[in-house]
């Protein structure tokens, strides 16, 4: 009977763990970083927009609300860099498509051969146009098939870029947004999606592609929410769509993302409060301009939750929630249960085989 329970137990066990999971890929829908080392990647510039080269490690102090920190590491090679590209292909683009591609070409022209990037499109919906890759001579033909079409969704196409950048090895990643701004139906929120993006310690450049005979406010408003990504993680918002100057604009980013600094510090303060930390990173030589994100938002341990470690782990499931066996088996009805706890007969499985339930004796998983 006792080796029975125990069974019981360790089946409701994996219930727990595989639910929790779901719950926070679903639910909170977010990219989740255990370290609690913070990677900054700074970009140092010239009074004349120039990268800035040769810098060491004791020239720089970093600050974080306030508090001078630590730093752990600092690199200053240059090294290879992973972005994406963002295009926006909704029906407020419609005739600006075609200028936004050959804008995406001519990043894609001016970087290393060791440097990668991806291209997506949005509208409706996110979509993958080309995957990494270091070359534009093997551009997929759908890029010249673009056509402006539908809502725009900006916010979830940040979000998509920095879910695939955090999976990618390159210390130094980019997001180079390609939009008129005007976000109208995205899932998530703006802030959400930048969240998302210094959690991948991605840089975002984004170019305005505002149609010139859009009203002022239009065009502020436009402006604003373009700026805010480029100015929270350290990148540049670009007012110039096209001819020389944006030219002249991607080759400088380029630049910037090759021989960025790349600085990291393990906190002083270890409270997990989800709160922001605001950062301020400074360089003893002067007349130079430092960027880099403003800050993060602290890990946060929510209410009820254990700590890694503990001993007690607590679980409910409602009443009558249809649940799913790890192995694709169903379980149908499991009532409110606490692991903290030995189940009570109460606490049991109530599907329909009842007695004869497989579940109910601790199957093998």
């Amino acid at each position: 009977m006792n080796r029975t329970i125990w069974l019981f137990v360790l089946v409701l066990l994996t219930f727990a763990l595989a639910l929790t999971t779901s719950a926070q890929s679903n639910d909170d829908e977010t990219i989740k970083v255990e370290s609690s080392i913070v990677v900054l990647n700074a970009t140092v510039t010239d009074v004349s927009g120039n990268a800035v080269r040769g810098l060491k490690a004791k020239q720089f102090r970093v600050f974080e609300d306030g508090t001078e920190q630590e730093i752990k590491s600092f690199d200053a090679e240059e090294t290879p860099f992973a972005s994406v590209i963002l295009l926006d292909t909704s029906g407020s683009m419609e005739e600006r498509v075609t200028l936004a591609r050959s804008a995406a070409i001519q990043f894609l022209e001016g970087m290393r051969g060791t440097d990668v990037s991806a291209i997506y499109n949005f509208d409706s919906k996110v979509k993958l146009v080309q995957d990494f890759s270091n070359s534009r001579d093997i551009l997929n033909e759908k890029i010249f098939d673009l056509k402006a079409n539908g809502t725009t969704v900006l916010n979830d196409a940040v979000f998509k870029a920095a879910e695939v950048l955090s999976n990618r090895h390159e210390k130094r990643r980019a997001i180079i947004i390609l939009s008129d701004g005007a976000d109208t139906m995205s899932g998530k929120s703006a802030d959400k999606a930048l969240r998302a993006a210094l959690l991948a310690n991605a840089t975002i450049y984004a170019v305005d592609m505002s149609a010139p005979e859009l009203n002022q406010t239009e065009k502020a408003q436009n402006r604003g929410s373009l700026s805010k990504f480029a100015d929270k993680t350290g990148g540049k918002y670009i007012s110039t769509p096209g001819g020389v100057a944006l030219r002249d604009t991607f080759r400088r980013i380029v630049e910037e993302l090759g021989v960025q600094y790349t600085i990291s510090y393990q906190p002083a303060n270890t409270k997990r409060d989800g709160k922001w930390r605001s950062i301020e990173l400074q360089v003893s030589r002067p007349n130079l301009t430092i960027r880099t994100r403003k800050g993060y938002n602290a890990p946060q341990t929510k209410a009820g939750a254990t700590s890694r470690g503990a001993s007690k782990i607590t679980f409910q499931v409602r009443r009558s929630l249809p649940l799913r066996l790890p192995s694709g088996r169903r379980l149908a009805r499991v009532r409110d249960i606490s692991l903290a706890h030995l189940p009570s007969p109460a606490a049991r499985c109530n599907c329909p085989w009842r007695r004869a339930c497989r579940y109910r004796k601790g199957p093998s998983l």
